[in-house]
């Protein structure tokens, strides 16, 4: 006998199954049919431990209502507590994606816990008469509730690693805006001059969105405590003892620490993905105007002769095989090809959801699979773009104000004192001639003093103006 396997055996027939491992005949047969992604669930400890969480508290409930035997119960909470503390993660090999709405990975769960449980009572692997993935294991379970419920923790915690990376990206705008506070510059609106501002306050707006965007996804985020436990199969409880949603809920509550509750309609919860939609139209958000002050970031470093050359971002790396000297914004652009995916990945999401017929949604591990690659991949994105791009940006001081005293746009701050028509020919005139609007206003049509001009444009007045509308002789205001 070929003592490096064992034999074990499901509805379908029997399977060798290598004697070193701790998942089962169930995981085996998901190993053989979903070669997909090549992504297993092994790369998602929080999702692991998030399963470790749901498997105990369900055995912890089920021995308090005299359903498991208090024995098999603290083997299953020891097997359990192994995988909350990190051990034993690369027995979770199903891929991500699966057809099934996550059998596969919930048996998986059971038969890893099974037999860690079975060792820790002194059998041997796969001695399933003593504790049984099925009959103990998954005890008033059913994967249409452990399922989901371990992907809300698992995608509560990565939020949390998202809005920290979104954070330390927030505050090194909030950095850089208090720098670049003096710098003058030009403001644009549909890439043509608009008014002055200041770099500082450009980048300050950055922050704000910044943090604008964090607070969208914790109100998002609150939405993954409700939980479908004790639901079974369709949210009828079948094979549940009585009080057992409400118990199991609670352990996992104790637990967690997370602020889990029992959703009011469990046959509603079970079917419904309309949380996912929204983490998901969340994370889409934050990358969408990431990604667009990304491009505005390409923009401003543009050049650096032939573009706008308003801020120097750090040099990565060679830019061109062919051209000495040539630097591109890689950073800037792996972000946006990152936001690009999550885009993508919310457009699945979205067409996952509306998937879902009758009582549950079999879509659901494309789902897993799209939120968390987008939190990954972004946390990855954002913390390269702060680290390698934005900490490290400077300004170029004498640029940006030249382009404010020979831009025409700045004629918009006569408005109010020579009326627009004036205004208006000033700057036909200045971009006829290529005469700034100082010599046209103040040398030579003499419509105000160099005293008012200074006044007007300071560089207090141009990044927060104060209403002048003092008339001026020559003007078309009445």
């Amino acid at each position: 006998m070929d003592l490096s396997y064992r034999i074990e055996h499901d509805f379908l027939g029997e399977k060798q199954i290598p004697n070193n491992v701790y998942y089962g005949v169930q995981t085996m047969r998901a190993l053989e049919n979903f070669n997909i992604t090549g992504i297993t669930n092994a790369s998602e400890p929080a999702f692991i431990q998030a399963f470790g969480y749901v498997k105990k508290a369900a055995a912890l409930a089920n021995r308090d209502l005299g359903v498991l035997d208090p024995k098999l119960a603290e083997a299953i909470v020891f097997a359990c507590d192994k995988l909350i503390s990190g051990e034993y993660h690369d027995q979770f090999v199903t891929d991500l994606i699966q057809g099934g709405a996550g059998t596969s990975v919930n048996m998986n769960a059971n038969e890893v816990i099974a037999n860690i449980g079975l060792e820790y009572l002194g059998y041997q692997k796969g001695q399933y008469e003593y504790l049984h993935p099925n009959n103990h294991v998954n005890f008033s379970q059913s994967t249409n509730d452990t399922y989901p419920t371990a992907l809300m923790m698992a995608l509560y915690r990565k939020v949390d690693f998202y809005l920290e990376a979104m954070t330390a990206l927030a505050g090194s705008f909030e950095r850089k805006a208090e720098e670049f506070k003096n710098v003058l510059k030009m403001g644009r609106t549909q890439l043509q001059d608009a008014v002055p501002m200041s770099l500082g306050q450009e980048f300050h707006a950055y922050c704000t969105t910044i943090n604008d965007d964090i607070r969208h996804l914790q109100e998002a985020q609150q939405k993954l405590v409700e939980v479908n436990m004790g639901a079974t199969a369709i949210g009828t409880s079948i094979n549940a003892p009585q009080g057992y949603p409400q118990l199991v809920t609670k352990y996992l509550a104790e637990i967690t620490g997370l602020p889990i509750y029992l959703a009011p309609d469990l046959i509603e919860a079970t079917s419904d993905m309309g949380t996912y939609v929204q983490i998901s139209a969340s994370l889409k958000r934050s990358a969408i105007k990431i990604s667009k002050i990304c491009n505005d970031l390409r923009l401003l470093s543009s050049g650096p002769r032939t573009g706008f050359n308003e801020i120097k971002l750090p040099p990565m790396q060679p830019g061109s095989s062919i051209m000495p000297g040539k630097v591109n914004p890689v950073i800037p652009e792996v972000v946006n090809q990152t936001a690009f995916y999550v885009v993508g990945a919310d457009v699945t999401i979205t067409m996952a959801a509306e998937a879902g017929q009758l009582q549950l949604n079999v879509m659901e591990p494309v789902i897993v699979f799209s939120l968390f690659t987008s939190i990954n991949y972004m946390i990855n994105a954002i913390n390269t773009l702060r680290t390698k791009c934005i900490d490290g940006i400077q300004a170029n001081v004498e640029v940006t104000r030249n382009m404010v005293m020979n831009s025409i746009g700045i004629v918009t701050a006569l408005n109010p004192i020579l009326g627009y028509e004036t205004s208006a020919s000033i700057a036909k005139e200045a971009l006829a001639t290529g005469k700034s609007i100082h010599d046209i206003v103040v040398l030579e049509r003499k419509l105000i003093e160099q005293e008012k001009w200074d006044e007007i444009y300071s560089f207090e007045n141009m990044i927060n103006p104060v209403f002048i509308n003092d008339k001026q002789p020559g003007s078309d205001r009445k």
